[in-house]
């Protein structure tokens, strides 16, 4: 079934593919429209977790950036045929603004390693074949799922010059060494790990949010320059943004060095805010006197 299945969305893909970008992002914001009334547990998890991050709007805003958002998501997979399969050189001529790259070029000029912190904004496979063209790249990848699609997606996260490491402790250790050595990683840095002893909650956008420790003890461990990137979509294209981190990053409390890194996470999200993966259920590991986050969703 998993074959069938990676046949038919690499299918889907070529096809879109074939369409200019803008005809597949207008295809994307059209199905996502017309999905919206079904409502499912991607509007759901959307819509709550935008009613708690921003309690200031109204429910009739809350309700229009819910929306957007989940147009957004439509957009991204319907584009994901682009940035997947065709050349690199097609892509690169559709990122029509790098802002901040300077960041990384300075410290690369210097020997110094970057750990490019990338959060679920935008379109971050856009974010990580631009980070692979401004040299040496070793980032983590965790095959998918569906087995079928994990070739064609590590050719195509490797062809503008990054190399994948597996997320088991090989993989690790190489992506601490390359990033020792002065070498450029990208890390997501809002996915909830797996393991509870993995992260500790310090607060996202008010809310407290079971945050992963890997990137800040990376940065810790290596003396790596802390970055934050995002690829932005607009029209025609992307626009790549890298901004700095904070200071309290490198600090050796784990609780501040998080902060500080949720805090720039929410930095970038707040450029672009229907661009975030709001339908991902960041806030589902709770502090042990906190109710489930997602309590009114059970079944979905």
């Amino acid at each position: 079934m998993d074959k069938l299945i990676a046949v038919l969305i690499i299918t889907l893909m070529r096809l879109s593919a074939l369409l200019p970008l803008g005809s597949a992002r207008r295809l994307g914001r059209l199905l996502m429209r017309l999905l919206w009334p079904v409502g499912g547990r991607s509007r759901k998890v959307t819509e709550l977790n935008i009613k708690r991050a921003f309690p200031e709007l109204s429910a009739d805003e809350q309700a229009r950036l819910a929306k957007r958002s989940m147009i957004a998501t439509g957009e991204l997979a319907a584009e994901m045929g682009h940035v997947w399969l065709r050349p690199w050189a097609w892509l690169e001529q559709h990122i029509s603004r790098v802002v901040g790259a300077e960041l990384v070029i300075d410290a690369q000029e210097k020997g110094r390693g970057v750990i490019v912190l990338g959060p679920h904004l935008g379109n971050w496979e856009v974010l990580g074949l631009q980070l692979g063209s401004m040299g040496p790249t070793v980032s983590l990848y965790e095959p998918p799922a569906i087995e079928g699609l994990g070739k064609m997606i590590e050719t195509a996260r490797q062809r503008s010059g990054a190399v994948l490491v597996p997320t088991d402790s090989r993989g690790l250790v190489k992506l601490l060494k390359s990033v020792k050595a002065g070498k450029i990683s990208g890390i997501l840095p809002d996915q909830v790990p797996p393991d509870i002893n993995a992260g500790h909650n310090v607060e996202f956008m008010g809310i407290p949010c079971f945050t992963g420790t890997l990137a800040t003890n990376m940065i810790h461990r290596t003396g790596a320059l802390a970055v934050f990137g995002f690829a932005m979509r607009v029209e025609g294209g992307f626009e790549v943004h890298y901004l700095p981190a904070e200071d309290g990053i490198y600090d050796a409390d784990p609780d501040i060095a998080l902060a500080a890194l949720n805090r720039g996470v929410e930095k970038c999200v707040r450029q672009c805010v229907e661009q975030y993966q709001w339908e991902y259920k960041r806030f589902k590991t709770r502090p042990p006197a906190d109710p489930e986050f997602y309590a009114t969703l059970k079944g979905l």
